[in-house]
């Protein structure tokens, strides 16, 4: 029988791969992540997240018009900050002037047109390295809830565009929305951490920000990464809460996740490519054991192809510059 149905056709050469490619990747698939730090005149390699940077706030401006002429729109912004202002309470969260809320305003000052997009969590606040309030070694849920709440009020006020919770308590999306509604803030969005997973891939973030847990580990509040199901319920619920854009993290390992919540919402998902998934890719490029930009193209596209709308990545600017 005569073979009518040859399907290398479509993968003769160049032209036609592209023709018929069913994803690619822009700029404006990526959301940039940024270390913010004290100071003056600084730009610091994170020694674990080579050719990745913390910038004092003078710095943070010549980053962000780079971004923003690269054609990168949107960032989300972390701050390290310093151990005295730290406590149990997250009181420096919600200081007008504190850090991000300065980073903030800097950021619009440069590139008003610029997405920026706030993380709402209590670890880089908290002297004890976790997400929440501590009582008896127990990390607290509700008056957690209630200070996130704050503290995501004092990012939009501050100018944000959305916060970003990403500590993984019970109802602080809810707790957020009805904050913002309450104080006329009915336009600045929430991108919920709604399936974060207690993972091993997360160290050298931590060292960017010193925010590791002083005690014990994460996992009475992020998730078991032995669970699928749970991540669409959480999805789900933060979604009723008032979530206007549901993220996965971390992003390789969890690509079955990044699917099933594709297939079941009707929000934007993203997904956070995170530090330990960078680090390996630049460790494994710097011994030659692998394309450095051949492998973060293939990581970046499963993403895209799993169903993520939206990529926070460390790449995004080793991309676009791939991309001419």
């Amino acid at each position: 029988m005569q073979q009518l149905r040859r399907n290398r056709r479509l993968r003769t050469n160049d032209a036609i791969r592209s023709l018929v490619r069913e994803y690619t990747i822009t700029p404006h698939d990526f959301l940039v992540p940024l270390f913010v730090v004290e100071g003056k005149g600084i730009k610091e390699e994170i020694p674990s997240m080579p050719n990745y940077y913390r910038y004092s706030l003078d710095f943070l401006k010549d980053e962000v018009k780079e971004l923003w002429a690269m054609g990168l729109k949107s960032v989300l912004l972390f701050v390290k900050v310093p151990d005295d202002l730290k406590d149990n309470k997250g009181t420096e969260a919600i200081n007008a002037d504190g850090l991000m809320q300065r980073a903030i305003q800097t950021v619009k000052e440069v590139a008003p047109e610029l997405l920026v997009m706030t993380d709402v969590a209590l670890d880089p606040y908290s002297s004890y390295g976790h997400d929440g309030i501590v009582e008896d070694g127990y990390i607290v849920n509700d008056q957690t809830c209630t200070i996130l709440a704050k503290m995501a009020l004092s990012h939009a006020q501050a100018g944000a565009d959305f916060v970003a919770p990403s500590d993984m308590m019970d109802g602080r999306i809810l707790a957020i929305r009805e904050l913002l509604e309450k104080e006329n803030y009915k336009n600045t969005g929430i991108m919920s951490y709604s399936a974060k997973y207690a993972s091993a891939f997360y160290g050298p973030f931590r060292d960017a920000l010193d925010s590791a847990p002083g005690f014990g580990d994460k996992k009475t509040y992020q998730m078991d990464f032995a669970n699928r199901d749970e991540a669409i319920k959480e999805t789900l619920i933060d979604i009723e809460e008032g979530a206007d854009i549901v993220m996965v993290k971390p992003g390789l390992c969890y690509l079955d996740i990044v699917r099933d919540v594709r297939d079941v919402v009707d929000v934007p998902v993203a997904v956070y490519q995170v530090s330990g998934e960078y680090a390996m890719v630049k460790a494994a490029a710097a011994k030659g054991w692998l394309d450095h930009d051949t492998v973060m193209m293939e990581q970046i596209m499963a993403f895209k192809r799993a169903g993520a709308q939206v990529i926070a990545s460390y790449f995004a600017k080793d991309v676009v510059k791939l991309l001419g």
